[in-house]
């Protein structure tokens, strides 16, 4: 017997298949589905009672969105319910994929001409740290971006570091010509 609050337990293939994340992303592409159901695709199977977006929608609530199961270690992903080491690490790569994207190729590559744009570089990435991380952004002569190092670590609140430390990896052979 069923209590008259709980709602009802839908599995992926009782929904219509033009209504399926996987149908939707190939019929109308990524761009139209929700968290969830993106989640739900890497996850491919939800767990007794919940389907895959049920588990999707429960892991976006209980880290605070996508920034948050980024921040979140993979101990923490496989905390939840129905998320073992698999399909913690399909989350963490997809994640990872994404910030790659953004790296990938010089003619593709970001062009900081401002404090702004450095800052949306790096804050989706940064955003997921514990502790002060400083990094220096290279730049070719067309300000777009060649790597981004990590010069220091510091403590929850502050990083130390020497001004030559913030130079060296700009005087390196492969970054001067």
């Amino acid at each position: 017997m069923t209590e008259p609050d709980s709602k009802p337990v839908y599995r992926i293939s009782d929904l219509q298949e033009s209504d399926r994340p996987r149908e939707r992303l190939s019929a109308l592409g990524p761009q139209v589905l929700t968290n969830a159901g993106l989640i739900a695709i890497l996850l491919r199977v939800g767990v007794m009672g919940e389907s895959a977006v049920d588990v999707g929608q429960r892991l976006l609530k209980k880290f605070g969105g996508i920034s948050g199961l980024h921040r979140a270690s993979m101990q923490e992903l496989m905390e939840q319910h129905g998320i073992a080491e698999a399909k913690a690490a399909q989350i963490k790569a997809a994640i990872e994929l994404g910030r790659r994207l953004t790296l990938e190729s010089p003619e593709e590559r970001a062009s900081i001409n401002s404090p702004a744009d450095a800052a949306m570089l790096v804050q989706y990435e940064m955003s997921a740290l514990e502790q002060e991380h400083l990094r220096v952004i290279l730049l070719d002569r067309r300000n777009r971006v060649l790597e981004i190092v990590e010069v220091y670590k510091g403590s929850v609140n502050s990083s130390q570091v020497r001004v030559g430390e913030l130079f060296k990896d700009a005087t390196h052979p492969n970054f001067v010509s």
